[in-house]
């Protein structure tokens, strides 16, 4: 690799769609080993009002999508595309719908020990395939245990609103740079794109870097 190249994720990780867009990217960057992105999560909540302590995600989908059917409907191009990145989803898991705000904490803290993308992993298994409540501190601590971080130290900075005013802030940044919905890939600062993407595009992106720098 000769000149890296800068990669923002927006991302919330209760979004399934940044988790079948990560899926997607990370099968082209195992196809292109020798990519050239250097590749950096960002905040974005898709429920930035949530209360602090969740609420019930049966409920919470019925208001949101205007009853059970709507929700059903709402989701099912999720589960097509879930299967065909090769993801099982346990929605039925899925008990409370989190504030994700100390889940950003966690993965803002997991950068500084470059265990960024290792803790949006965990978090996104954690919520889709476990069902964990990832805005549970705990849980949180937990899930930095499980990727090689002090389970004490992250427990005590949850304990605290260490950097709660720092995601704030990025967040509302990046609402008014234009971001309505993750995820979104800025590709070396100046190409945004939106939505989970498939592998082939991706492929394509790598591979166009690549060719100009040849």
């Amino acid at each position: 690799m000769e000149k890296a190249v800068k990669l923002d994720i927006l991302s919330d990780p209760i979004c399934p769609w940044c988790y079948i867009g990560k899926t997607y990217l990370d099968r082209a960057l195992e196809q292109r080993p020798n990519h050239p992105f250097v590749i950096e999560w960002h905040p974005f909540q898709l429920n930035p009002d949530m209360p602090r302590e969740g609420v019930d995600r049966r409920a919470y989908l019925e208001s949101k999508f205007g009853g059970k059917d709507g929700a059903i409907k709402a989701y099912m191009p999720v589960v097509e595309h879930a299967e065909q990145a090769g993801l099982t989803i346990n929605f039925d898991a899925i008990e409370r719908t989190p504030n994700t705000l100390n889940a950003h904490r966690l993965i803002h803290w997991a950068a500084i020990e470059g265990r960024q993308t290792a803790a949006v992993s965990a978090l996104f298994r954690a919520y889709f395939q476990e069902g964990c409540d990832i805005g549970d501190r705990d849980t949180l601590a937990d899930i930095a245990d499980s990727i090689g971080m002090d389970a004490a130290v992250a427990r005590r900075l949850l304990e605290s609103d260490a950097d709660e005013q720092n995601i704030r802030d990025r967040d509302t940044a990046a609402r008014e740079m234009g971001v309505n919905s993750v995820p979104t890939f800025i590709v070396a600062s100046q190409h945004a794109v939106p939505g989970a993407q498939p592998t082939d595009l991706w492929l394509k992106v790598i591979d166009e870097i690549m060719a100009t720098e040849e």
